[in-house]
């Protein structure tokens, strides 16, 4: 029942509970761990990280997965848009389950994907294995199988920032330059690449902070060889355990330090560009 105004008091008051009860849950979540990893990280000032930067397997392995992030966030960004354009452009038989085939890697344990690769790529009982080894090219326990497993557990995520915007924007642009005789890429080029750039930037910045911080798969795939195929991840897991604790946060500090980077250059430099 209404009655002098308590109605608006009451609904101001349970917003500022669900404020607080979500600024809480994130500050729980993520704020306090990553404080926690810098604190510890930064206790003796600079030189965990000095020390961690001058370990030759440390380096090495930031190098590897430098590599491996590049390519896995260049192969989702190209696949990511080819398959957005398919399946908000086009209408075929299996579209519905083509998209959600893409959702898969959110659903099933990278480390299932990471023995999936295995079965198939596999040098002894692969599908594949044996014919591609046969002409010089390894898989598994190599640079090619950790791009892969990074890819595939980063593959949505370009796919889910560009399709709504192609939904939103429609394709009407697409077809007057088409009708004044314009090319498909000049279409592509000029008109929907523009309007989804900023989808793009996204999908691209979320790619590359998944990529960086995979673990389970690259692990079963990679084999965790120190110095050849060791990734950063498995880096921190390694001198966690071998009681190396400020090499280990240390080397979480640069990778979460180079995800959240991305994230605010992204989120300062877009309004600037919008307002252009």
């Amino acid at each position: 029942m209404y009655c002098n105004g308590s109605w608006p008091v009451v609904g101001s008051r349970v917003r500022w509970v669900l404020r607080a009860v979500a600024i809480g849950y994130l500050a729980m979540l993520v704020v306090w761990p990553l404080v926690l990893v810098v604190q510890n990280t930064f206790a003796d000032g600079l030189d965990s990280v000095w020390h961690a930067l001058s370990d030759p397997d440390v380096t090495f392995a930031l190098w590897l997965t430098v590599q491996a992030t590049f390519w896995s966030v260049l192969i989702n960004t190209v696949f990511g848009v080819s398959i957005s354009l398919l399946l908000v452009r086009y209408r075929f038989p299996g579209r519905r389950l083509l998209s959600t085939l893409i959702d898969l890697p959110l659903s099933v344990s990278p480390v299932v994907v990471g023995l999936a690769l295995v079965l198939v790529y596999g040098g002894v009982d692969g599908w594949f294995g044996p014919a591609l080894e046969s002409v010089g090219v390894e898989v598994i326990f190599a640079m090619p199988g950790i791009v892969l497993a990074t890819a595939f557990v980063a593959l949505p995520l370009v796919i889910r920032e560009v399709v709504p915007v192609l939904q939103e924007i429609g394709d009407e642009q697409e077809q007057a330059a088409r009708s004044l005789g314009a090319t498909a890429p000049q279409v592509f080029l000029r008109i929907t690449l523009p309007a989804i750039r900023w989808a793009v930037v996204y999908g691209v910045v979320l790619s590359l902070a998944r990529s960086l911080g995979e673990f389970g798969a690259v692990k079963i795939v990679s084999g965790n060889l120190v110095g050849n195929t060791q990734t950063a991840t498995l880096v921190v897991e390694q001198k966690y355990q071998d009681f190396e604790q400020s090499t280990a946060y240390a080397t979480s500090f640069l990778l979460a330090f180079a995800a959240v980077l991305c994230l605010v250059v992204v989120s300062i430099i877009r309004p600037k560009e919008s307002a252009s």
